[in-house]
């Protein structure tokens, strides 16, 4: 298979059109529908259905859709690879690709990209937002170079360096709801609530669910979330209370309120990255910048 194809078939994906592909890429219809077809052919799987003479809408069968998600992927890593390749040694440049979850954490790679941009301006920085599996899926796949996560690191396949700092744990609420009047929440303060929970709390068992003392058959979980800012809309129009991390969600001049835990129940953050990674020059730099700013945050007053 080769990447000229997948660029044929990518083409011809965005464009549902077979002739306005080809016009795209400047081939001619045949040529690009003879490439499709010996793409099948070697695959072994129909990959589109060709409208009839009616309609020259192309749609993609379910192993078109499997190849396009796989070959958007393939085509980012080997453009990624080109450019950290074709680099000149004579300077830093480069791109330096995260993924994390929704945290206050952020900040310090802000901080640190603020930092390092002051002396190396032709480096440049992609956030991508997702829970724990979406940050270790793209790890494995190389399509980031550091990953933020929660909770133990397998240090078998990751090199880590442990956030300053924790981050806690409380409930976000609307501020004419019961618990609004509370300093702080007690695990059976939300036996009986409809509750907002992260989607990898529910299916991993999160540290929250040890707190609630309950078995999550029996806690009433309205709805999950991926990322929080969702879920605070689910709790402004009054679908629950979500349980989750400080500082996410500017509740100034809203209809929101954040209250902690009681107990208190704090968690700690690593960053990860591929053991025996070799980095680019761009990403060594920024791991360089980092280490210096967790060391600050470490500092006591």
């Amino acid at each position: 298979m080769e990447f000229r194809v997948l660029k044929y078939f990518l083409a011809v994906a965005r464009e549902q059109n077979i002739s306005a592909a080809a016009e795209s890429l400047h081939l001619s219809q045949p040529t690009l529908s003879m490439q499709l077809k010996a793409l099948e052919e070697e695959l072994g799987k129909q990959l589109l259905i060709r409208g009839t003479k009616g309609s020259r809408k192309v749609t993609l069968t379910e192993e078109g859709m499997i190849l396009r998600n796989r070959a958007e992927e393939i085509l980012a890593l080997v453009n990624k690879t080109e450019h950290e390749i074709q680099l000149s040694d004579e300077f830093v440049a480069g791109d330096v690709y995260i993924g994390a979850g929704e945290t206050d954490t952020v900040r310090l790679f802000a901080r640190a990209a603020r930092r390092l941009n002051t002396r190396y301006p032709d480096i440049h920085f992609h956030i991508s937002s997702g829970n724990a599996a979406y940050v270790l899926e793209h790890l494995e796949r190389g399509l980031i170079d550091f990953g933020l996560i929660y909770g133990p690191v397998d240090r078998t396949k990751y090199e880590s360096l442990e956030v300053p700092g924790q981050d806690t744990f409380g409930v976000l609420m609307r501020t004419d709801s019961p618990l609004a009047s509370r300093q702080s929440i007690s695990p059976a303060d939300l036996w009986d609530k409809p509750l907002i929970v992260s989607s990898q709390e529910e299916r991993d068992g999160w540290p929250i669910l040890t707190w609630l003392k309950r078995d999550i058959s029996k806690l009433h979980i309205a709805a999950t979330y991926t990322l929080l800012y969702n879920g605070s809309l689910l709790v402004s129009e009054g679908l629950g209370y979500a349980i989750c991390l400080d500082k996410l969600i500017n509740t100034a001049e809203s209809n929101l309120c954040f209250r902690p835990l009681s107990p208190a129940l704090n968690v700690s953050a690593n960053i990860i990255w591929k053991r025996y990674q070799i980095f680019p020059k761009a990403a060594e730099k920024y791991l360089e910048e980092l280490q210096k700013i967790f060391q600050e945050e470490s500092r006591p007053e």
